[in-house]
Formats: C-alpha cells, sequence, structure tokens
C-alpha cells in the first residue's frame, strides 16, 4: 500500500495554496510557496546523493527551513532524523552514526556543535540562515524543484526519533509511514479538529513528537497556519497570540506556568479555542487558573515517541476529567496489565494499578539496531509503556507513576542511567544517583548525589555542576548535587533511589 507523510504537505498546497502555512516575524510562506521551496530543497540533496531510505538528520530550531528540510527528505523517500537541539557535539555525533544518517542539516545558530559532530561522524554537513560551508537554502534558490514526492510503502521508515533508554545510551524509535500520518490526521480530525481557520502558535519544539505531530504535521494536515516561536517566552508568547489571532495553543506545564505569570502584568486575555497540554502532568490548579485567566479549557493527553506520539487524550467529544490523560485517540487500545509479569501481557480490570500497554496503528516499528530491546517492550502486539497507570470505568486513564526512573524535567524526558555515565567519568566522583525532584516550574528537576572518591575530597556541587554542562545537553545536566558517605542499598546491592529521594 502506497502511503507517504509527505502527503500531508502536498495536498495543503493543492487545497489551500495561498494560505499561510507558516509564520514567523515578518516572513509569511504559503502552503504553495512551502511545498516548493521543500521540493527545491530536495533537488539539492539529491544531487548530494540522498534517495529513497536514506537518513538525514536535521538540528533546527523552530524556523521555516525547519518544515522545508523535513519535507524535502519525506518527498525523496528519505528517513528524517530530528536531533534535539540541546545535545552538544558528543550526543549529537552518536546520533549521527547510530542513525547512520547520511547528511546533517543544521540551522545557523546550532553550527558551534554540529558542525563538529557532523566531522566526527564523517557525513556531509549543509547549513541554512548562514553559516561557512554548503548554505542548502541557497543552494535551493538556484535549481528546479523535484517533480513529486517518491511513493512509499505504508511500513516504510518515515523518522527516527532518539529517545534515551535506561541503560544509558539513546535508542531511535522508528516510525513508519502509517505510524506518523495516521497520528497526524487522527489528531487533526477527532482530537483537536483542527481547520484551515485555525492558527497555532508553534512553541512546541519541532524536533520534538508532540510539536511534530499535533502542531506542525496535524496543522499542515488540516491547512492551518503555525506562527512559530524558536524560543518559548510568556511575554513573547502572549504578544505573538494577541498579534496573530493564535487560537490554537499546545505546550508543556513550563509553558502554561509561563503564559499565567505573563498574563499578571499583562492585562490582554486573547480567546483560544482549544488548550492542549502533554509531556508531563499539569496540576489541576493550573487548569483552574488558565480556565479562570484566559477563559480557555486545558485538555491533556499522553504519549511517547514510540507511539507517535498521541495515545490518548481528553478529547473533546468524550469530555474531559481533569487530572486524566483522557481515553485513547481513534484506532488505539490503551490498556493496563500486571507490570510484575514479564514476557506476555496480563491485562487488569478498571480500577487496579499496572503498567500502561498500547497497540494500534501509532505503535513504532522497534528501535534501530536493537532487537533485544525492541522484544522487551513489543509482546503480544502491545507495547508497554513503562508507566504506571489506572484506567476508571469510564476508560479515562490516569498516569500514576513510572515504572522506571525517568526524570520529566519540562516535557523532556531524563534518563538518570544516561546522566549517571557521564559524571561518573569525574575524576572526583566515585559512585553517582541521579534523581528527580519536585519543582514548580519545570514539574521535576535532576539532583545528583554523589559520593566523593579520594581524588574528589574538595569536589563540590558547583564545580561538578559545570563539568557536566560541557558534556550533557542543556535540558539534561543536574541543578543540585548532594554528596554523602554512602548510598542506601537493598538486599541486591542495588542502591534505593526511592530512599534517596525521600530524603531531598
Amino acid at each position: 500500500m502506497s502511503l507517504t507523510l509527505a502527503s500531508i504537505l502536498a495536498e495543503s498546497a493543492q487545497r489551500y495554496p495561498g494560505a499561510d502555512a507558516v509564520v514567523m516575524g515578518q516572513e509569511r510562506v504559503s502552503y504553495a510557496d512551502l511545498w516548493e521551496q521543500a521540493r527545491r530543497y530536495a533537488t539539492v540533496l539529491a544531487d548530494a546523493g540522498v534517495g529513497p531510505g536514506d537518513r538525514v538528520a536535521l538540528l533546527m530550531p523552530n524556523v521555516p527551513d525547519f518544515p522545508r528540510v523535513y519535507f524535502a527528505a519525506l518527498a525523496l523517500g528519505a528517513v528524517v532524523v530530528p536531533v534535539h537541539a540541546l545535545l552538544v557535539a558528543r550526543e549529537i555525533t552518536y546520533v549521527l552514526q547510530n542513525s547512520g544518517a547520511k547528511v546533517l542539516v543544521v540551522g545557523a545558530p546550532l553550527l558551534a556543535e554540529g558542525g563538529p559532530a557532523a566531522a566526527a561522524a564523517g557525513i556531509g554537513l549543509f547549513s541554512v540562515m548562514g553559516g561557512d560551508g554548503p548554505r542548502l537554502d541557497r543552494l535551493a534558490a538556484t535549481v528546479a524543484p523535484v517533480a513529486s514526492y517518491v511513493e512509499r510503502e505504508a511500513g516504510d521508515e518515515a523518522v527516527i526519533l532518539y529517545t534515551s533508554g535506561t541503560t544509558g545510551a539513546p535508542k531511535g524509535a522508528v516510525l513508519t509511514q502509517l505510524n506518523m500520518t495516521m497520528n497526524a490526521i487522527v489528531s487533526a480530525a477527532s482530537v483537536i479538529f483542527l481547520t484551515s481557520e485555525d492558527t497555532i502558535l508553534g512553541c512546541l519544539p519541532l524536533f520534538h513528537s508532540f510539536g511534530q505531530t499535533c502542531a506542525m504535521n496535524a496543522g499542515f494536515f488540516a491547512g492551518a497556519t503555525l506562527v512559530m516561536l524558536p524560543r518559548f517566552d510568556g511575554a513573547a508568547a502572549l504578544d505573538l497570540i494577541e498579534a496573530e489571532g493564535v487560537n490554537v495553543f499546545m505546550g508543556v506545564p513550563t509553558m502554561y506556568i509561563g503564559l499565567l505569570a505573563a498574563a499578571r502584568t499583562d492585562p490582554r486575555r486573547p480567546k483560544l479555542r482549544i488548550a492542549i497540554s502533554g509531556g508531563a502532568s499539569l496540576p489541576v490548579a493550573v487548569i483552574d487558573r488558565f480556565a479562570e485567566v484566559f477563559d480557555a479549557d486545558i485538555y491533556e493527553g499522553y504519549g511517547l515517541s514510540e507511539t507517535s506520539p498521541v495515545a490518548t487524550f481528553n478529547q473533546p467529544v468524550f469530555g474531559r476529567k481533569p487530572g486524566t490523560v483522557g481515553r485513547a485517540i481513534w484506532g488505539v487500545d490503551a490498556e493496563i496489565a500486571a507490570a510484575e509479569v514479564e514476557g506476555r501481557i496480563e491485562l487488569l480490570p478498571a480500577g487496579q494499578l499496572g503498567e500502561v500497554v498500547i497497540r494500534g496503528h501509532n505503535i513504532f516499528a522497534g528501535y534501530l539496531g536493537n532487537p533485544e530491546a525492541t522484544r522487551a517492550v513489543l509482546v503480544d502486539g502491545w507495547f508497554r509503556t513503562g508507566d504506571l497507570g489506572v484506567k476508571d470505568e469510564d476508560g479515562f486513564l490516569s498516569i500514576v507513576d513510572r515504572k522506571k526512573d525517568m526524570i520529566l524535567r519540562g516535557g523532556f524526558n531524563v534518563y538518570p542511567r544516561e546522566v549517571e555515565e557521564v559524571l561518573a567519568g569525574h575524576p572526583g566522583v566515585a559512585q553517582v544517583a541521579v534523581v528527580g525532584y519536585p519543582s514548580e516550574v519545570h514539574g521535576e528537576e535532576i539532583c545528583a548525589v554523589v559520593v566523593r572518591s579520594p581524588e574528589g575530597a574538595d569536589l563540590d556541587g558547583p564545580t561538578l555542576i559545570a563539568w557536566s554542562q560541557e558534556r550533557l545537553g542543556r535540558y539534561k545536566y543536574p541543578r543540585r548535587v548532594e554528596f554523602t558517605e554512602a548510598f542506601p542499598m537493598g538486599p541486591s546491592g542495588k542502591i534505593l533511589k526511592r530512599e534517596i529521594s525521600a530524603g531531598l
């Protein structure tokens, strides 16, 4: 069956040719122009040897060049590998090498990390928005666009999203053309009910699955306008919402807190049709306050990179239950299984606590080059999320806790083991345990608890934090360091992180 994610932009270029697809500052790009520009970019990439099945890595802030490059790669039948914009060169190099990327396209503001990473990985590099060397945007202006998109099969790779695992090494979640296309269409048509009359604030990072699927791809499917905000700031967001007539806001909890903070000194109250939250649990108090201040309901949802990402949502058709993440979206099942049972899925009745498991068109094909990790999570046709939850009699899901030790900071997943492995490389660190603790701003914050080595007698927190900043992405490094003489240990010799967390 022929299917490609590229058709989302190609179709809307025919249906809504003169409508604004993306807006940033004074730049306004219509659907027809965006698709033509993407096809010009595709010509340059094809001349560089990119073809069907090749991986094109994309390191870009929220600017119009993101969709240009994204859909250029898809038009060629290539696979997009979005790279987290907060990673450092060492981390980017790993993603490029693990994915087998053929080329990296970098926004000029990120060249300081992206350039050395491409060199270390030994792959081609294009820049946009400035920079030395091959400029993809300038080269594209001198060539004819490719005629159309290359046909792909529904099961072919479309996007590879890197998500850190508990073993410390990031894993590439392979999303198919069917996964990504269906999740965008279902999100637009039966979850958010987007139309060509909608204007979406594009403040969610497009390299992240939430912004990519819900804001960009679902928005483009509906013919909506995406107003881009490269760096979120509550006051700037409120300005854009007012100036551009934004009526759809999608954000993580920190963004809602930022908007409410801006509203304390800004009397403007633009009318939102719908507000969408995901990435981390949103306190009911924030939901209530937002409704009071902006007269808009927030609809919470749940998903993971491996689920494209939308799995459940407080959908208008079913009503909403604040504090829950709603019901499974169209074509998807979300159930609760016995968390302690390995190798098979044992479903539990409503009201019982267990592991959230999901099946449907949104479930990824597996982890790139990692069949063992894939087998561990794809069991009996279900995806084991590693999250613990409860499903009520009405089918509404509540996330109670996490089976793994993952920390959710500002909507981004931080996996302690990865941070621990980096910190353990410091000569002054003998042992380290990384745990999360509550934060009013970011939901959770990162703390490293350290047992000093003999060489680290004088090691202090600020020194270790500064050292880690050079080796970890900005959302990963610990903001707090505590020192201890010894860790609490379980009978098997495992560090008891819950006891550590309780003492913070």
